[in-house]
């Protein structure tokens, strides 16, 4: 669901940044020095792994009704969307952090977007945080591995690429179809024994409906004329999915560690398809995330909530799927999570590895202020350098030639949990850039 949730931190910025706070008995920076930075507050005592829980200041937590909170946890904002394969666009969101006031534990929002290349993406998402507590002094403690959320969308894409399977896969290869679907979706995530355990579970449900037609990239073959088995047998066609996970992660964070490992399986199975074929897709994940001395900045101090962090880390993932999957459900690398130099779905098969080295390092530790006590918390960049291949199996995948790139990113961060980037990545095919929420691993 990230493509959603980061539209929903975007849209944050988009408003008038010159926006007069306005006055009244709620103090905006309450629980936040006026440079922007939290100290620590003390938690209540018997909360279980303390250091996991997310401090929202009272001052980000605005009281009365959708719109006496309007440009503070409530926005109407246009929305910048910009993806290597549908191109640039825009559009506007609804947002709402605050949904049903109940102290930023609930998230709605409503997206609409257009780009450059005809795509047109229309959600619904609604989250909530499962654990959460007032602390004594003012503001919330958040458990940031607890979390459930639903999505409802409806997406038609006229430039979606198809490059036929393998490693040796060439541009010339390129090929296009549109991809109208319809998608509701269902995920509880959760820590095992107690909030903020290592262990860490998913519990997910997924229903799809996909209508393929005729790309409109001139300069791309037609994937129905040079796959037309595939094509068919992926056309007006749904799928009915189960998720399952289990990971140990002992990071700091989930959305913005600062140290720590983790390591999970993910199996996602098509129980339901239109033709009665059975199939599923396994990921096996991994990461590690260091400290290092920072570059541009002090590094904070301990009395400090979120103090700013430089890092390098290491993450891999590899795919392989079971059974019968239609095109769409294949896994790929190219795109804004894997191999960023190439544009999305670049390689196809039916396994691949993927592994990424990251230097993050903040430049403005502290950021600025926006408007009602909002503020873009700090801006950072990040060298990166991605790795991996396809193949019909693992092992295939592991023995074929490597494709790679390098790359610059670009991160701002409203806040721990609202992180977005823009990767601009070289590979020997030329450059990608895209938009994202969150980290790629």
């Amino acid at each position: 669901m990230k493509s959603i949730v980061w539209m929903a931190s975007l849209s944050a910025l988009f408003v008038p940044l010159f926006a007069e706070e306005e006055e009244g008995t709620h103090k905006m920076l309450e629980g936040m020095d006026e440079n922007g930075r939290i100290p620590q507050v003390t938690l209540p005592a018997d909360l279980p792994n303390p250091e996991r829980w997310r401090y929202i200041p009272e001052g980000r937590i605005q009281p009365g009704n959708v719109f006496e909170r309007f440009m503070a946890t409530s926005f109407a904002a246009p929305l910048v969307v910009s993806e290597q394969d549908v191109g640039s666009g825009g559009g506007i969101s609804l947002t709402d952090i605050d949904f049903r006031n109940q102290r930023r534990s609930e998230f709605l929002g409503l997206f609409a977007t257009y780009t450059e290349l005809g795509q047109q993406r229309y959600s619904l998402l609604h989250q909530k945080w499962l654990n959460q507590v007032d602390v004594p002094s003012g503001g919330v403690a958040q458990e940031e591995r607890g979390v459930q959320l639903a999505r409802v969308m409806y997406e038609k894409t006229l430039t979606r690429r198809f490059f036929g399977t393998g490693s040796e896969s060439t541009e010339d290869d390129e090929t296009s179809y549109t991809d109208e679907n319809v998608q509701i979706s269902w995920q509880r995530r959760d820590s095992l024994f107690e909030p903020g355990s290592h262990w860490v579970w998913i519990l997910g449900a997924k229903a799809e409906w996909h209508n393929l037609d005729e790309g409109m990239i001139k300069a791309a073959a037609q994937t129905k004329d040079l796959y037309p088995s595939l094509f068919e047998e992926s056309d007006d066609y749904w799928l009915g999915w189960l998720e399952a996970e289990l990971a140990y992660d002992n990071r700091d964070s989930m959305h913005s560690p600062y140290s720590g490992w983790n390591a999970g399986l993910n199996y996602k199975a098509a129980l339901v398809q239109t033709d009665g074929a059975i199939g599923g897709l396994f990921t096996g994940k991994a990461s590690y995330t260091h400290t290092v001395p920072p570059l541009f900045h002090d590094g904070g101090d301990k009395a400090e909530e979120h103090p700013p962090t430089d890092v390098l880390a290491v993450g891999i993932n590899a795919k392989q799927t079971h059974g019968d999957l239609p095109l769409y459900a294949l896994p790929t690398l190219g795109g804004r999570d894997s191999l960023r130099g190439y544009i999305k779905n670049r390689f196809t098969d039916q396994a691949t590895w993927h592994a990424s080295l990251e230097y993050r390092f903040w430049i403005f530790p502290r950021g600025f202020h926006l408007f009602k006590g909002r503020r873009i918390e700090r801006i950072g960049m990040a060298l990166f350098y991605d790795v991996g291949s396809v193949g019909e199996d693992l092992g295939e995948a592991l023995g074929n030639d490597l494709k790679d790139n390098w790359g610059l990113s670009l991160r701002i961060s409203l806040e721990r949990g609202a992180l977005f980037r823009f990767d601009y990545g070289i590979s020997e095919e030329g450059s990608a850039a895209n938009f994202a929420y969150g980290m790629s691993f």
